[in-house]
């Protein structure tokens, strides 16, 4: 609704993971440079974390956009699975044919590994990205650790990226998944937005979807990190409501309480009622100084 009023050509604050949109924070850089790094080293495992709405997603499909065209790729998106269920998904994701209905771990890990054998003569690696992979169960990551048993004297023939939320590291750290912890090479836990990326972040994803103008003043960072803590999921859900906001109310430019309002939409909390206290408590502070003073 707001894309022609704003002259826009896209949706600048939509939470769909799209490469083209990624703003390369300082952070984000770092994670983008360990998941290549890890992936071009031959390691077994590479591991990035984060937070939910950081951006992992989108920076996983950077990674990806990267890559050769002799890398085969399988892309786990629901790993609350079992065994069984995984194996099966990573021979649909590559092409292997096999029985819909077999119970057999051994005969699909048998097929896999016929299929990395003959991908690797044929000069092709193979990659495996788990999404989420917070919601694997151990006996599920132990079979992924198997899995990458199959090597040559120089490289493993299967590389696994798993990609979650924090809790994914407190798994890995257990004594039970030590094995597997252990070979992973290259990690990285991505945090979110510093308050002073912010203005960068909302001016570098309106520029993207055509817009020539500021319509959301730098001015109104502060408020977006307090409310958001800086995650980007959270900040594209805001800064989207605000903009149809903005539209409704026939304004150039979103204005700091057109933004309380999304805020509020969203998240549900009275901002607007938050600040009001905070500036109460400073001035109570400051007449209760003055008062000792004199």
């Amino acid at each position: 609704m707001y894309r022609e009023y704003f002259s826009l050509k896209d949706h600048p604050f939509s939470i769909a993971p799209d490469p083209g949109y990624l703003y390369m924070s300082g952070k984000h850089r770092e994670a983008l440079a360990h998941l290549l790094y890890g992936v071009q080293s031959e390691s077994a495992f590479v591991l990035l974390t984060g937070e939910v709405g950081t951006g992992k997603t989108t920076l996983c499909r950077c990674m990806l956009d990267q890559l050769p065209p002799d890398c085969d790729i399988a892309l786990i998106l629901n790993p609350k699975v079992t065994e069984i269920e995984l194996l099966a998904s990573i021979c649909t994701e590559v092409g292997i044919k096999h029985s819909t209905d077999t119970s057999s771990v051994a005969v699909l890990v048998e097929a896999i590994n016929r299929y990395l054998l003959d991908s690797h003569a044929a000069g092709k690696k193979t990659l495996l990205v788990i999404d989420e992979a917070q919601n694997l169960s151990a006996p599920v990551l132990e079979q992924l650790r198997l899995l990458t048993n199959l090597e040559t004297n120089r490289c493993k023939l299967l590389q696994i990226v798993l990609i979650g939320q924090p809790e994914l590291r407190d798994m890995l750290g257990s004594r039970e998944l030590r094995q597997l912890s252990q070979r992973i090479t290259a990690r990285f836990h991505l945090d979110p937005l510093s308050k002073k990326e912010i203005p960068d972040y909302i001016r570098h994803r309106l520029m993207i979807a055509g817009a020539r103008r500021p319509l959301i003043p730098p001015s109104l960072a502060g408020s977006l990190y307090r409310i958001s803590k800086g995650i980007p999921r959270i900040i594209n859900l805001i800064c989207d409501r605000a903009l149809l906001g903005a539209y409704a109310e026939g304004k150039s430019r979103v204005d700091r309480k057109i933004l309380l309002k999304a805020a509020h939409e969203v998240t549900g909390s009275n901002q607007s009622g938050h600040i009001v206290k905070r500036k109460f408590w400073r001035l109570r502070s400051w007449l209760t100084l003055q008062l000792y003073k004199n």
